[in-house]
């Protein structure tokens, strides 16, 4: 089906299909919108692409021009029709029709021959953190993701030392990723409009990702660092060899009175190595 705003949008409705708010449900009417995420994400050729949440596809079909297989999860199967109508034609689209925080990505990616993975999506705001989490926990080996999320959610992501957004999972997702803001989005260009302005944001994985000695200790002090955020390191890493951390943070002209939303990631992996020893 030739794509436009107004046909999907008089597609939902000969369906009959009512918006789910249990499924966070914005689905993005705005072509210029579309256009511009599919530029920013930067499809190269022989490539497969995840999309998560296609919604009524608006996204999918424009995907579905550039990259060789796009792999598609919703877990509203009510969609079906019109999911089957939108991408009529397109014989590199597969939608598996559940929850994607419950799929085997890892297991259904290898019936694809491909170069490049990508994930291209606007996500549910209600999941969007568990959603880049399974990501990167599962190991999928994405070589770049571009999402819309909830405003307030991507400034956590791509934040910066000394900033009111930067806490621990801004720390988590920079050790993996490159993270930068793409562009902003207005509610109104969403059926239903949301109450909340949207970003895109990009995730590229990082060429030379810093030298952790033991992962689990290293993310297990950045969360202790920001359990109480407005407490320095010393109220909040009492159980943690003081001596040791503050070795580290004299180097770098900080004490033990400093907050953790002052320090960059490279002087939480280095406290972390230093804790090794």
């Amino acid at each position: 089906m030739e794509y436009s705003p107004k046909k999907i949008y008089n597609l939902l409705e000969q369906n009959g299909f009512h918006l789910k708010k249990m499924y966070g449900q914005n689905f993005i009417m705005d072509e210029n919108v579309i256009h511009a995420i599919i530029r920013s994400s930067d499809i190269k050729e022989n490539s497969l692409v995840i999309e998560i949440g296609p919604g009524a596809g608006s996204l999918t079909n424009k995907l579905a021009n550039i990259a060789s297989h796009v792999l598609c999860y919703e877990i509203d199967n009510t969609l079906t029709s019109v999911l089957d109508k939108v991408l009529d034609g397109y014989h590199n689209v597969d939608i598996i029709y559940q929850d994607f925080l419950k799929s085997n990505v890892l297991n259904d990616i290898k019936r694809y021959s491909y170069e490049h993975l990508y994930v291209v999506a606007n996500l549910p705001y209600y999941i969007t953190t568990p959603i880049i989490m399974k990501l990167i926990e599962d190991k999928i080996p994405v070589d770049k993701i571009v999402v819309m999320v909830q405003k307030e959610v991507g400034n956590r992501f791509k934040a910066k030392p000394g900033t009111k957004d930067y806490n621990s999972l801004s720390i988590f997702l920079q050790y993996y990723f490159d993270v930068v803001k793409l562009m902003d989005v207005s509610k109104n260009v969403f059926l239903p409009k949301p109450n909340v302005d949207s970003i895109v944001v990009a995730f590229e994985r990082k060429k030379n990702k810093l030298e952790v000695k033991n992962e689990k200790l290293f993310f297990q002090l950045v969360k202790d660092s920001f359990v109480q955020k407005r407490k320095t390191l010393r109220n909040n890493l009492k159980n943690y060899d003081l001596n040791k951390i503050e070795e580290i943070l004299k180097k770098y002209e900080y004490d033990l009175s400093v907050r953790a939303e002052a320090l960059p990631i490279e002087i939480f992996v280095e406290v972390a190595n230093n804790l090794v020893n």
